[in-house]
C-alpha cells in the first residue's frame, strides 16, 4: 500500500497584519492630535486665550536697555564719586544724575569733548561714547576726576 504524506497546512502568522493594523491606528492618532481643528463649543473663526492677571508688554519692538545711571553728589568743593571707574559699552546711553548745591558744569573727555551744565539740585545729563577707550569725567571748577569710563 502506498504511503501517503500527510498534508501540513502551512499556518499564516497573523504578526505582520497586527502590525499593520497597530502602525495604521498609531499613525491616525498622532496626525489627528496635530490637526488644527476649530473649537466646536466655540462659533467658527473665533479662538480663545486663557485669561491673563499679567499686564502685557509692548510687544511690538524690542525694549532698549535701560541707560546706565552714574550718581554725582557736588556739595561745596567736594565730589562724589572722586575718580572712580566705571564700566560702559560703547554707543550705550549713560545718564549722569548731578545732585548739587550750586550751577556747574562737567566736562567728558571723549572724542568730540562734551560740556555738560547742570543747575543746582539734581539734573539729568544723558549722553553716548561711541568710541572705546577711557574716558575721563571731570570738573574744571574743582579740578577734580569725578569718574572714568571704561568703555568698550
Amino acid at each position: 500500500m502506498p504511503r501517503t504524506m500527510p498534508t501540513t497546512r502551512r499556518r499564516r502568522s497573523t504578526r505582520p497584519a497586527l502590525l499593520a493594523a497597530a502602525l495604521t491606528i498609531g499613525l491616525g492618532l498622532v496626525l489627528s492630535g496635530c490637526s488644527e481643528d476649530a473649537d466646536p463649543t466655540g462659533p467658527v473663526g473665533e479662538t480663545t486665550s486663557p485669561e491673563s492677571t499679567e499686564t502685557p508688554s509692548d510687544t511690538g519692538s524690542p525694549e532698549a536697555p535701560a541707560a546706565q545711571v552714574i550718581e554725582i553728589t557736588v556739595s561745596g568743593d567736594t565730589v562724589e564719586p572722586n575718580g572712580e571707574r566705571v564700566d560702559a559699552a560703547v554707543g550705550e546711553e549713560i545718564v549722569l544724575r548731578v545732585t548739587s548745591d550750586a550751577p556747574g558744569e562737567i566736562h567728558v573727555h571723549s572724542t568730540p569733548e562734551q560740556a555738560l551744565s547742570y543747575e543746582a539740585g539734581t539734573t539729568d545729563l544723558p549722553l553716548t561714547i561711541d568710541q572705546p577707550g577711557l574716558v575721563d569725567v571731570e570738573s574744571h571748577t574743582l579740578d577734580l576726576v569725578i569718574v572714568q569710563l571704561e568703555v568698550r
